[in-house]
């Protein structure tokens, strides 16, 4: 799979996914499919591509959702992210963290099911720092990426951090 195919096809889910949940009343899991169907039809990508992407921005809307402050100031989100928040390129950081604040809403009634995330290498993701579980190593990404082995012990596991 081409990673920029998969890089760029993952923000333009999340857009379809903003403009969904946008003053309606859709859950998450209702509005994913609407923007799964709206990515579809472009034909770009496999079905296969689509839940892929899917699964990964449902991943990392989940884990926000559970972890970011409530109060989403420049300092609470650069915590969030473990890095400065002025240093994320081609992000459509307020669309990403309007789904976060509706999808919290959502998770307050799943209890602690998206608590923990493992992320594998190969896994297309959100920017943010990652250790891998099993040597520590921190890798952070600055932009939409795709998940690396672990450079240090090539490792497949990581958690955000």
């Amino acid at each position: 799979m081409d990673k920029n195919k998969l890089t760029s096809a993952y923000t333009e889910l999340m857009e379809h996914l903003y403009i969904a949940m946008d003053n309606t009343l859709h859950t998450m899991a209702d509005a994913l499919e609407i923007a799964k169907e709206k990515i579809g039809k472009a034909g770009d990508l496999t079905l296969e591509e689509i839940d892929i992407i899917s699964d990964a921005l449902k991943r990392d809307i989940e884990s926000a959702a559970h972890g970011l402050p409530d109060q989403k100031d420049k300092n609470s989100l650069s915590e969030w992210f473990k890095f400065d928040i002025e240093l994320i390129e081609n992000f459509a950081l307020d669309a990403f963290l309007s789904i976060a604040d509706k999808t919290r809403i959502e998770l307050a009634k799943l209890g602690e099911q998206a608590k923990h995330h493992v992320y594998q290498s190969g896994a297309v993701t959100l920017p943010g720092t990652f250790r891998c579980e099993k040597c520590g190593k921190e890798i952070a990404f600055k932009e939409t990426s795709q998940i690396p082995q672990c450079p240090v012990c090539h490792g497949h596991l990581f958690q955000r951090i």
